[in-house]
C-alpha cells in the first residue's frame, strides 16, 4: 500500500520535470522563412522614420498586424509582450530587417548570421552587427495586433509615431483612447490618423480606435434596444393598470379607511 501513497509525489515530480523540459524547448532560433518573410506593402517606412528623426515608427495594417521601425540604442533589443502575471512572452516576429546607417538593408537570416536573432521562453533577442552601439542604424519587423486596439511595450524610449489604418479615428471617448497622454494627432491625404509623441517614457503605448460607421451602427442598435425597452415598460404598466381595474370590479380592493376607530374612541356603552 505504500506505493499508492508515493504515487501523487511521483506524479508531481514528473509534472515538474515535464514543465521544465517544455520550457527549455521554448527557446531556439526563429525559422528562416519567418525571418525573411515579405513585409506588408513590400517594404518598411525607413524614410519616414529617418526624415522625422523618430525613435519608433509603427504602422498598423488592415489585416490586424503592425510594422515597426526602431532606431536602436545599444547592441541588442528584446521583443516581448507582457502576460499580465508579471512575466513576458516572446513577440511572434516575422519579416525582420536591419538597416545600416548608410541605407543598406539586410534580411532576417543575414542579420542572424552577422549578429543574432534568438527566441527564449520570455523574449526574442536581436543582436545587431558590429561591436557596440552603431549610431543611425535601425531594425524593423512585423507582428500581430488586434483589429481595433494596438498595445505594445516601449522597447525604446523617445519619440513615437503610430499610423492607423485608413478611416480609423480615436477622438470619441469610450470608443477611442490614446495612452500615454500628451500625443498630437493629424490626418494625411489617405485618411490615416498619425498619433505622435515627442518623448515616451512609459512602459507601453496604447491606441484604441474605431471606424466612424461603427458609431452609426451602435447608435442604431441603441435606438432599437431603447425602443424595445420602452415598449416593454409601457406594456408592463398597462398590464398593471388592467389588473388593478379587475380587482376593483371584483371588489377585492376595499377602502377600509372609514372603519378606523378614529380619534373619538369606542362607541358609547363600550367606554
Amino acid at each position: 500500500m505504500r506505493w499508492r501513497r508515493l504515487l501523487p509525489v511521483v506524479a508531481l515530480v514528473a509534472l515538474l520535470s515535464l514543465s521544465g523540459c517544455l520550457g527549455l524547448l521554448g527557446g531556439g532560433s526563429v525559422p528562416a522563412e519567418q525571418l525573411d518573410a515579405e513585409p506588408p506593402g513590400g517594404t518598411y517606412a525607413w524614410d519616414d522614420s529617418v526624415d522625422a528623426d523618430l525613435d519608433a515608427h509603427i504602422t498598423i495594417n488592415e489585416d490586424a498586424t503592425f510594422s515597426a521601425v526602431y532606431a536602436v540604442n545599444g547592441s541588442e533589443v528584446e521583443l516581448f509582450r507582457r502576460d499580465g502575471l508579471g512575466g513576458t512572452n516572446p513577440l511572434d516576429v516575422r519579416a525582420v530587417r536591419y538597416r545600416y546607417p548608410n541605407g543598406t538593408v539586410i534580411n532576417g537570416t543575414e542579420l542572424q548570421r552577422r549578429g543574432a536573432v534568438e527566441q527564449t521562453r520570455d523574449v526574442v533577442r536581436i543582436e545587431f552587427p558590429g561591436e557596440g552601439d552603431v549610431d543611425g542604424d535601425r531594425v524593423a519587423f512585423t507582428a500581430g495586433s488586434t483589429p481595433k486596439r494596438f498595445a505594445l511595450p516601449t522597447y525604446v524610449q523617445g519619440s513615437y509615431e503610430v499610423v492607423l489604418p485608413p478611416n480609423r479615428r480615436t477622438s470619441l471617448p469610450v470608443f477611442g483612447d490614446v495612452s500615454p497622454g500628451g500625443a498630437s494627432t493629424s490626418i494625411d491625404d489617405e485618411g490615416r490618423v498619425h498619433v505622435r509623441w515627442d518623448d515616451v517614457q512609459t512602459r507601453s503605448v496604447i491606441v484604441q480606435f474605431y471606424l466612424p460607421q461603427d458609431i452609426q451602427i451602435f447608435g442604431v442598435l441603441f435606438a432599437v434596444f431603447a425602443a424595445i425597452g420602452g415598449g416593454g415598460l409601457l406594456y408592463y404598466r398597462r398590464q398593471i393598470e388592467a389588473l388593478r381595474e379587475q380587482r376593483e370590479e371584483l371588489g377585492l380592493d376595499v377602502d377600509t379607511g372609514d372603519d378606523d376607530l378614529g380619534d373619538d374612541g369606542p362607541p358609547p356603552g363600550m367606554r
